[in-house]
C-alpha cells in the first residue's frame, strides 16, 4: 500500500498531498485541498479514512475530510464552527471521538465523529483546564487522557490527567488532576512508547524531554527522567515543538526552534530511558515533522523558509541523512504521514 504525506500551509489556507516513494523517500505532488482558513494541526482516525484539521483566524473551525485509500486524495465532509481557536487535535483509539485543545481559552473539547466521518456541530463537552493547554492524547487503552500545558506568564506548566469515557466522550479529572513540570519547562507535545508503559513530553521553554512512568491501572504519570534536547555548549534561546518515536521504538526525535535542529535520542528497550546521540541541522522554525509509516524517512517543515526537507533514517543508529528540499508554500505548519 502506498504512503502519503499531508502538509498544512497556514498562510495559504490549504493542505498539500504528496505520494512517498517507498524506496527513495522522494515526494511527488498529488494535489491539494482548501481548508477553510489557516489550517494548523491535523489528526487522523485509526482506520486512516478521515483527516481533521484545526482552522484558525477569523473563521475558527475544525474541518473534516474523507481520504481516498488508493490515491491519498482528500474530499471535504463538513466543518464545525467554533467560538474559540482550536489548537491540537486527536482522534480517540476507537475513531468515534475527536479531542481538541484551546491554548488561549484554557479548554479541552470533545466532539463526536459520525460513521461517515462527519464531525458533530455541537460538542459533547467543554472542559475548563488552564491557560496554555497545548496537545492532547488518550493512552493506548483509550481510558485516560493527558493534556500538556506550556509555561509562561499565565501557563499551568503541567500535564493534566483525566479519566475518559470512550462511550459518551466525557472527561473526568483524575486524582491528582495534574503532574507539575520542572520550573518553566513548559510541557508541549507528547507520545507514548509503543511497547512500554512510558509517556514522553517535549518541554517547549525548557528545551528538554521528560519521560514519565505510566500507571496503566490508575491512569497517572510519574516523572523519572528529564534530558536536554540541546548540545551542552549551546547558550542561545531555543524552544522545542514536535516529538516522535520511531516505529521500532528504538529512537526518538524532537525539533528545536532556535538551535534549528532535530535532536535524536536512543530509547532503552527495557526501561524507556533516553540517551542523547546526535543533533541534525534542519530548517529554521520546524514546527512540524513526521516519520514515514515504515520509519525509513523523516520529513520536516521549515515554517520560516517555506521549505520541506526529507531525511533518510538509519534504522540501526537513528542517524538522519539529508535527501531533498522542497519549496512547498507559505508557512508549512503540520506534517502528517499515512
Amino acid at each position: 500500500m502506498s504512503s502519503y504525506l499531508y502538509v498544512t500551509l497556514n498562510e495559504e489556507d490549504k493542505i498539500l498531498i504528496f505520494n512517498i516513494d517507498a524506496q527513495t523517500g522522494k515526494l511527488a505532488a498529488q494535489g491539494e485541498i482548501a481548508a477553510v482558513a489557516a489550517p494548523g494541526n491535523m489528526a487522523i482516525d485509526p482506520g486512516r479514512r478521515f483527516i481533521y484539521a484545526s482552522c484558525r483566524g477569523d473563521r475558527k473551525n475544525i474541518a473534516a475530510f474523507r481520504r481516498n485509500l488508493e490515491t491519498g486524495m482528500l474530499s471535504a465532509i463538513n466543518s464545525t464552527p467554533l467560538e474559540f481557536e482550536p489548537g491540537y487535535l486527536f482522534v480517540d483509539r476507537k475513531g468515534k471521538l475527536l479531542l481538541s485543545t484551546y491554548f488561549l481559552n484554557a479548554r479541552v473539547a470533545v466532539h463526536q465523529i459520525g460513521v461517515d466521518g462527519a464531525l458533530s456541530t455541537s460538542n459533547v463537552q467543554w472542559f475548563n483546564t488552564a491557560m496554555r493547554a497545548h496537545s492532547v492524547k488518550t493512552d493506548p487503552s483509550n481510558r485516560f487522557v493527558f493534556v500538556p500545558h506550556t509555561a509562561g506568564k499565565d501557563g499551568a506548566n503541567a500535564v493534566f490527567q483525566f479519566k475518559f469515557n470512550e462511550t459518551n466522550g466525557r472527561l473526568t479529572p483524575n486524582t491528582p488532576d495534574r503532574v507539575p513540570a520542572e520550573a518553566n519547562a513548559g510541557p508541549r507535545h507528547c507520545c507514548f512508547h509503543r511497547k512500554l508503559d512510558i509517556y514522553y513530553v517535549c518541554n517547549e521553554a525548557g528545551s528538554s524531554v521528560t519521560a514519565y512512568r505510566f500507571d496503566s491501572t490508575n491512569g497517572t504519570l510519574a516523572a523519572f527522567q528529564t534530558i536536554s534536547t540541546l548540545p551542552d555548549n549551546y547558550q542561545d534561546k531555543s524552544f522545542t515543538a514536535e516529538i516522535c518515536i520511531s516505529p521500532s521504538g528504538k529512537f526518538m526525535y524532537v525539533s528545536n526552534r532556535g538551535h534549528n535542529s532535530l535532536a535524536c535520542f536512543s530509547v532503552d528497550a527495557g526501561n524507556g530511558r533516553l540517551t542523547s546521540i546526535r543533533h541534525t541541522p534542519t530548517e529554521p522554525e520546524v514546527r512540524g515533522f513526521s516519520l514515514s509509516p515504515d520509519g525509513n524517512f523523516l520529513y520536516a517543515a521549515g515554517q520560516q523558509t517555506n521549505r520541506l526537507v526529507s531525511y533518510r533514517v538509519n534504522k540501526d543508529t537513528g542517524e538522519l541523512t539529508p535527501l531533498d528540499t522542497y519549496n512547498v508554500g507559505k508557512a508549512p505548519w503540520y506534517v502528517l504521514s499515512v
